[in-house]
């Protein structure tokens, strides 16, 4: 049987299995590249691991680079969910790609996080801060502050975080009615640069999107964020549990996160740790529209002291 396909250049892909709580073991599909430190890159919504294609190689030149599709993403799989909706919060998110470092031999590692993966790896370094070194966020804020704060201009802008959670089936069948449009107006709302993303990466992530288990995914992922999700969050907040690693949140200065939040201070009120922060002259595809200046600015938050190379 050949290996499963990846547009990560230099990449091989793979399937993996990983234990869940519950139910049968989950098929996570992971690109794996490089040599040195383990380093984990999770993407947002609606993209898949193919949105590292342009930072991931230069990354893999110094780190271990494992680029998964987080569960109900991708070529991932998409388990049931309920009325909680916990098969798809960020604590059973983060799990799976816990298990999956494992699996790969790797206890403990940075991790980067893009748009939802962001807020999988904020879950993750909360619940497994022995797993997590050093944690970046890109283009996002916790998602406690941006429900808590939202206004009219958010919901505007953002206003997929308020269609999608509406009960099933409701988004699920008006999307499927206009998978391409829906999907090509996100994309193009998203991003800040023309000709971001690239045709064939848009076809990626809507070839993934005409899969109607990946829709109901989606759904579950944000119906989680403003549920379960926030419940995690308040309680981390009742007992005083903050981040313990050092941050590093880069945004995009004409996106709609760093129009409308001071990320770093937004991130600080969650930490314990060290937060350094940067914008980016792009929109919210952080790592589409300036790959090399992603890349370069990971390398310099994820170097290691001289001792431990």
């Amino acid at each position: 049987m050949s290996a499963p396909a990846t547009m990560l250049p230099g990449f091989a892909a793979a399937d993996v299995e990983v234990a869940t709580d519950a139910g049968p073991p989950l098929r996570i599909r992971a690109a794996t590249a490089g040599s040195g430190p383990p380093l984990l890159l999770l993407h947002g919504h609606p993209q898949t691991h193919a949105t590292w294609r342009a930072a991931a190689p230069r990354l893999a030149e110094r780190f271990t680079v494992v680029a998964p599709d987080l569960r109900g993403y991708g070529d991932s799989g998409k388990p049931p969910s309920d009325d909680a909706h916990l098969a798809y919060s960020k604590r059973a998110m983060a799990r799976d790609q816990v298990r999956l470092m494992r699996a790969l031999g790797h206890t403990s590692f940075a991790v980067a996080g893009h748009d939802r993966g962001g807020r999988v790896a904020h879950r993750m370094a909360l619940d497994h801060p022995a797993a997590v070194e050093r944690l970046a966020v890109l283009d996002i804020a916790p998602t406690a502050t941006m429900y808590a704060r939202t206004d009219r201009e958010f919901a505007s802008r953002y206003y997929w975080w308020f269609f999608l959670i509406r009960p099933a089936p409701l988004p699920e069948e008006m999307i499927a009615g206009a998978t391409e449009t829906f999907l090509r107006t996100h994309l193009r709302e998203q991003s800040g640069t023309p000709g971001v993303p690239e045709e064939d990466l848009a076809r990626e992530y809507l070839r993934c999107y005409r899969d109607p288990d990946t829709v109901r995914a989606v759904c579950e992922d944000y119906r989680a964020a403003a549920t379960v999700d926030l419940e995690h969050d308040d309680a981390d907040a009742r007992e005083g549990r903050l981040l313990t690693r050092p941050l590093l949140a880069l945004w995009g200065a004409r996106g709609t996160v760093g129009r409308l939040y001071d990320v770093p201070a937004a991130w600080r009120e969650v930490s314990g740790a060290p937060v350094d922060g940067e914008a980016l002259d792009c929109g919210h595809l952080v790592q589409e529209e300036r790959p090399g200046e992603t890349a370069a600015r990971l390398e310099a938050f994820l170097a290691l002291e001289p001792d431990h190379r």
